[in-house]
């Protein structure tokens, strides 16, 4: 759903750019009550894996695909503020190296899929776990729902702004129609990427997923025909933390760049959801060429290989390694600014034991 440049006006786009400048402000400050010694080494690493997965366009229709937007995925896994910083992120890595997404529609891309489908995803997650029992099923459960409804309001949210800003005069009815439509669809895939994932993690780490803190109640113990409630346990020394979040991190790295140099040659080569809705509507009349287009990334190629296999995934492993670099140098920089005040909450340490 990466709008290029010429879909929506000036005024608009720059109004977009201002909406999306204020949410990511926002987003670094609440980051900075998120980051802790779990969330902090892992939230580059989730970008990372956001920019190879979105590598992978599946089919969802004839002549559709559809690709992961990483909102509902980023919010779950290392909070929803963090999860808005993590795909601007990739956006504006795929903007400036890739030539995916228009540059004067940065701002557009950033509030339509950073803003709208972390905040959605995070709000109906958060519903369904206070409804659902209190166990890891419930989790899974929850992120793929938040997953399906978040995908078409990013659809929702494009159109509306196309309806106030559009270049082209398409009837609003059959854009909202055929965008609700197919992005239904490709919600679909979406959520089985984010439950597959949180359900990885949590199967080894829950304590490493952001929404699932917080949901069990202590143990209990008998003692003297009483139930108490078990001590709260002494956190891991830091060496042994690192240790631990180490493994995790680097099983998802060769994940990311596995997907991305490998996997992604077998991708749909079909347009997603918003370029076949454009091509179909006539809404692409005015698009412009991306200001990167000369750049020797662009496209996901590598410029002067002419073996494609070897050219894209190239591309995606240099992909992969700019967009770690680049978020976990962003997220290091917010964790060292946190103050006191702003450290998480004694009760967000409570980890998903053996009760669910």
């Amino acid at each position: 759903m990466h709008v290029p440049d010429g879909f929506i006006n000036a005024p608009v786009s720059v109004a977009a750019g201002a909406v999306a400048a204020a949410a990511v402000a926002v987003s670094l400050r609440g980051a900075r009550r998120e980051l802790d010694e779990r969330t902090a080494p892992l939230a580059g690493l989730v970008a990372a894996f956001i920019f190879a997965v979105q590598m992978l366009n599946f089919p969802v229709a004839a002549g559709t695909s559809g690709h992961l937007l990483g909102g509902a995925l980023a919010a779950i896994l290392v909070g929803p503020f963090t999860g808005v910083l993590c795909v601007s992120v990739v956006l504006l890595m795929q903007g400036i190296l890739f030539a995916d997404g228009g540059l004067t529609a940065l701002g557009v891309n950033i509030t339509v899929m950073a803003v709208v489908t972390t905040v959605v995803a995070y709000a109906v997650f958060r519903g369904l776990v206070k409804l659902l029992p209190r166990k890891r099923r419930s989790i899974t459960v929850s992120a793929f729902v938040a997953a399906v409804i978040s995908v078409p309001a990013a659809a929702v949210a494009f159109t509306l702004i196309y309806a106030i800003g559009g270049t082209t005069d398409v009837p609003i009815g059959q854009v909202f129609t055929a965008m609700v439509g197919v992005h239904v669809l490709i919600g679909i895939g979406e959520a089985a990427i984010t439950a597959l994932t949180v359900g990885a993690v949590i199967a080894v780490r829950p304590d490493l997923v952001y929404g699932a803190r917080g949901l069990t109640a202590p143990l209990k113990l008998r003692v003297n025909g009483e139930l108490v409630d078990t001590p709260a346990a002494e956190p891991a020394p830091v060496a042994v933390a690192a240790r631990s979040h180490r493994k995790v991190w680097l099983a998802g790295l060769a994940t990311s760049l596995v997907l991305a140099g490998f996997v992604s040659f077998y991708a749909s080569a079909n347009p997603d959801g918003l370029e076949k809705v454009a091509s179909d509507k006539g809404i692409d009349a005015k698009v412009e060429d991306h200001a990167a287009a000369d750049s020797p990334l662009a496209d996901y190629g590598v410029e002067g290989l002419t073996d494609s296999r070897i050219s894209g995934g190239l591309a995606g492993v240099i992909g992969v390694g700019v967009t770690i670099v680049a978020g976990t140098g962003v997220f290091w920089a917010v964790r060292r600014r946190r103050t006191p005040e702003t450290s998480p909450s004694e009760t967000s340490s409570a980890r998903l034991g053996k009760s669910v």
